[in-house]
């Protein structure tokens, strides 16, 4: 770091001319008066819209959605659009309840792990001892959502159970699926109509 030193005599005359000359880059600004620097300005008036154009409010128009925006349509649903492959008559006794299950699965309290083989093995054995209607459990489910921005679904089995029962190997062996009857669990499970054995 430099040592400061002091200016000689013949520096400081130089320097002292050349300052006399010098402008500064910003002149002061005239000092207001207290009072006015005391009162602060008053906000602008908003300026009206040219053309006469109506006020306006964000969120004024909105339309009220909803609390959830789930737009997937529920398992009842893809159900009911599901298109029909059995007997128009069995399947309206079926969905009544009047057709008793032959064979029934409870999935509660299992993990989507355990599940899945334990339905396989269920369906497969199901369809090779010859029944033709199984009633498989899986409940409601426990409702987990946490107001996030994206919905999570109520029932994991509920909404996995119908994906499996249509995919190999339960697939070919499946004939229809509904949701069961209130008698037999309504919402929290399913009647599985299988294809005949051969």
């Amino acid at each position: 770091m430099a040592r400061r030193r002091n200016l000689r005599p013949e520096e400081t005359e130089v320097w002292e001319l050349v300052a006399r000359t010098a402008r500064a880059m910003h002149p002061a600004r005239p000092k207001r008066p207290e009072a006015e620097a005391a009162q602060p300005k008053p906000l602008p008036k908003p300026a009206k819209p040219p053309g006469g154009l109506p006020d306006f409010r964000i969120g004024s128009r909105a339309a009220h959605l909803p609390a959830r925006h789930d737009v997937t349509p529920t398992i009842a649903q893809q159900l009911e659009a599901s298109p029909l492959r059995m007997d128009a008559g069995t399947h309206k006794a079926m969905r009544r309840g009047k057709i008793l299950p032959e064979a029934r699965l409870d999935l509660h309290g299992l993990t989507l792990a355990e599940a899945h083989p334990e339905l396989i093995r269920f369906i497969l054995n199901a369809h090779s001892a010859g029944m033709r209607l199984v009633l498989v459990i899986t409940g409601k489910g426990k409702d987990r959502d946490t107001g996030g921005p994206i919905p999570t679904r109520t029932g994991a089995l509920r909404h996995q159970v119908p994906h499996w029962l249509r995919l190999p190997p339960l697939g070919p062996v499946v004939l229809q699926l509904a949701e069961a009857h209130l008698k037999h669990g309504g919402a929290g499970a399913f009647y599985v109509y299988l294809r005949r054995h051969r």
